[in-house]
C-alpha cells in the first residue's frame, strides 16, 4: 500500500494496524540540534489518549511512546526520527462477527474492493489509531516551529449545539475533557452525550484550530498554497467530511466589503482590521492567525442494526460491537493541532530553502 507519507520538506511516514502490536512513525527532515525527547512529545499524547473520560472510548492505552533514532543525546541529529507505541489493550474477538460483513459508514466495503484483502480488527489500517502518530509527529513539528508560534483547538459544535463565541474561555478548553471553551455549551454536550452514549448511538462535531504567530509569507500562489495542504492534512484525518479556511462557507453569504480584511500602516507596521480570510491571502500567511475548522461525521460504529451485506453479496444487518466514541471529534482535537503543526513546519522549512530566512 502506499501513500503512507505527507509533506515535502518535514515527512512524515505512519506505519501500523489498531490491533497490531504496534504503531510508528518516521519523521525525515527535521533539522539537527532541536531539543528533543520522549518527555516532549508525551504530553501531547496524553491529551489524544483513550479511555479517559466517560465521553470516549474506553480502551485502555497508555500511548507511552519510544524514539528509537534521530536522537542523540537529547538533540536531534538531522536524521529520521523513528517513533513507536506499542499497542496493549486489542480485543480482536470484539470484531468476529464483522470479518465478512461490511460495516456501513467505514471503509471496510472500498477498502476490500480495492486491496482484495482487510484486516477487519478495528479497521486495521483505516483505524483512527493511527492518529495518534500524527500527534507524536506534530510534538516534533512545533520543535521546528518555535515557541513563537502557538496552536490551539477547540471543539465549537457537538451535533446541532455550537458554542457562544462572546463567553470563549482558552484557559477552560485545558480544563475539561470535551476541549470546550464555553462553559454554557460545555453542560449541554455533556447531556446531550450522556444521552447518545446510553443510546449505542454516536454524534459529530466541529473542531476550529488557531495558530498564532505564524510568520509572513508561508505557502505559495498556486499549487503549494498554504491553506490547500492545511486543507488536504485535516481532510485526511479519519471521519472528516469537511474543512473550511477562515470564514470559509460563511463567506459566500457575504459581500465584498463585508469579506474584505481591511489594512492600515499602524506604527510602521501593517496591520489587518479584520481575518475573513484565516491568516491566508492568495495561498500565503499574512502573520494574522491561521484559522481552520473541520467537520467529524457520526462514529459509524454503533449498536443500532443497519442494513448491509456481506463479502459474498448476502443482505444481512450489522451492529458493531467493540468500545468506541459516542463522538469521534473530541479526540479528534489534537489530533488537528498536530496536522496544523506539521504543516507549518513543512512551509517553514520550503520558504527557508526557496526564499532563506
Amino acid at each position: 500500500m502506499s501513500y503512507n507519507t505527507f509533506g515535502h520538506m518535514f515527512r512524515v511516514t505512519t506505519w501500523g494496524e489498531s490491533h497490531g502490536p504496534a504503531i510508528g512513525c518516521v519523521v525525515d527532515g527535521c533539522p539537527p540540534r532541536l531539543p528533543l525527547s520522549e518527555a516532549d512529545i508525551q504530553p501531547w499524547l496524553d491529551r489524544r489518549r483513550p479511555g479517559q473520560s466517560k465521553f470516549t472510548t474506553q480502551r485502555q492505552e497508555a500511548d507511552r511512546v519510544e524514539i528509537l533514532s534521530g536522537v542523540f543525546e537529547g538533540q536531534t541529529t538531522g536524521t529520521p526520527i523513528s517513533l513507536v507505541i506499542h499497542n496493549t489493550d486489542q480485543r480482536s474477538r470484539d470484531y468476529g462477527d464483522i470479518a465478512e460483513r461490511y460495516r456501513p459508514g467505514h471503509a471496510d466495503v472500498t477498502y476490500d474492493r480495492k486491496y482484495g484483502i482487510r484486516d477487519y480488527r478495528g479497521g486495521g489500517r483505516s483505524s483512527a489509531r493511527e492518529t495518534a502518530m500524527r500527534v507524536a509527529a506534530g510534538a516534533v513539528a512545533r520543535k521546528v516551529l518555535g515557541q513563537g508560534v502557538r496552536i490551539r483547538a477547540a471543539l465549537v459544535q457537538v451535533g446541532a449545539l455550537k458554542v457562544d463565541r462572546t463567553r470563549w474561555d482558552w484557559d477552560l478548553v485545558g480544563r475539561n475533557p470535551l476541549f470546550c471553551p464555553d462553559p454554557v455549551a460545555l453542560a449541554q454536550w455533556e447531556e446531550l452525550l450522556a444521552a447518545i452514549r446510553k443510546d449505542g448511538s454516536s454524534i459529530g462535531a466541529v473542531i476550529e484550530v488557531v495558530a498564532e504567530g505564524v510568520p509572513v509569507g508561508l505557502g505559495a500562489p498556486i499549487y503549494g498554497k498554504l491553506d490547500s495542504d492545511l486543507a488536504m492534512a485535516l481532510m485526511s484525518i479519519n471521519a472528516v467530511k469537511g474543512v473550511e479556511i477562515g470564514e470559509g462557507f460563511a463567506a459566500a453569504a457575504l459581500t465584498g466589503e463585508e469579506n474584505a480584511d481591511p489594512m492600515r500602516m499602524q506604527d510602521g507596521t501593517l496591520r489587518f482590521a479584520s481575518n475573513h480570510a484565516g491568516g491566508i491571502l492568495g495561498g500565503i500567511s499574512t502573520g494574522q492567525p491561521v484559522v481552520a475548522r473541520f467537520a467529524v461525521k457520526p462514529t459509524s460504529s454503533i449498536l443500532t442494526p443497519v442494513p448491509s451485506v456481506t463479502r459474498s453479496g448476502e443482505n444481512v444487518e450489522v451492529m458493531t460491537k467493540g468500545r468506541h466514541d459516542p463522538c469521534v471529534g473530541i479526540r479528534a482535537v489534537p489530533v488537528g493541532e498536530a496536522m496544523m503543526a506539521c504543516v507549518l513546519a513543512d512551509h517553514l522549512l520550503r520558504h527557508r530553502g526557496q526564499v532563506g530566512g
